[in-house]
């Protein structure tokens, strides 16, 4: 056996739960590496996109309310992937959406998975500079508020918990060791 293989769950099963317009969620029965059975409980994700919008200092950020958090949060842009779309144009729709920027400066930073342990959801993240204002448009069940930042008010918003979701908390220092080395 494979070293990327040696621990794989082979599938026995799969049933359905739940089917909403974001996510899915599956209950799996497998069969374990040591010929065991377990369940799997898995939420299906289409993926998403997070963009670290650089303006000149600062760092674009919205905040707003979280109802699973049952409190407002400081983020960076971000938003889910349509059906089709690509990560990159995804970026600069959810950039000028929730921000009004624009930018043709958007680099790549890398691709992550949020949850592995349940959830296939996997976030895209930009960095975008040079960034030219526009106007916002927000979805209409989207209520928020954009904010420039420097890197020390975004620390300080860490250790308040206002900045408390991971891709920010990465995005934050992401931006901090762009700030140090110049590479992102």
């Amino acid at each position: 056996m494979t070293a990327n293989r040696k621990f794989e769950e082979i599938t026995l099963s799969s049933e359905s739960v739940f089917k909403g317009r974001i996510i899915s969620l599956q209950v799996d029965q497998v069969q374990l590496p040591n010929g065991g059975t377990a369940s799997r409980e898995i939420i299906r994700h289409p993926g998403a996109v997070a963009v670290i919008p650089l303006l000149e200092d600062r760092m674009i950020v919205v905040e707003q309310y979280r109802k699973p958090l049952e409190k407002s949060q400081v983020e960076i842009p971000a938003g889910k992937l349509d059906p089709g779309e690509e990560p990159l144009q995804a970026a600069l729709r959810e950039l000028e959406e929730e921000t009004g920027y624009r930018s043709e400066h958007v680099k790549h930073v890398s691709s992550f998975y949020t949850s592995p342990g349940f959830a296939d959801e996997i976030i895209h993240l930009y960095v975008a500079e040079q960034l030219v204002k526009g106007e916002a448009r927000p979805d209409e069940d989207e209520f928020l508020e954009c904010e420039a930042i420097t890197l020390e008010q975004a620390q300080q918003y860490i250790r308040e918990g206002r900045i408390s979701d991971a891709k920010t908390i990465l995005a934050v220092y992401a931006w901090q060791l762009y700030k140090l080395t110049g590479q992102i």
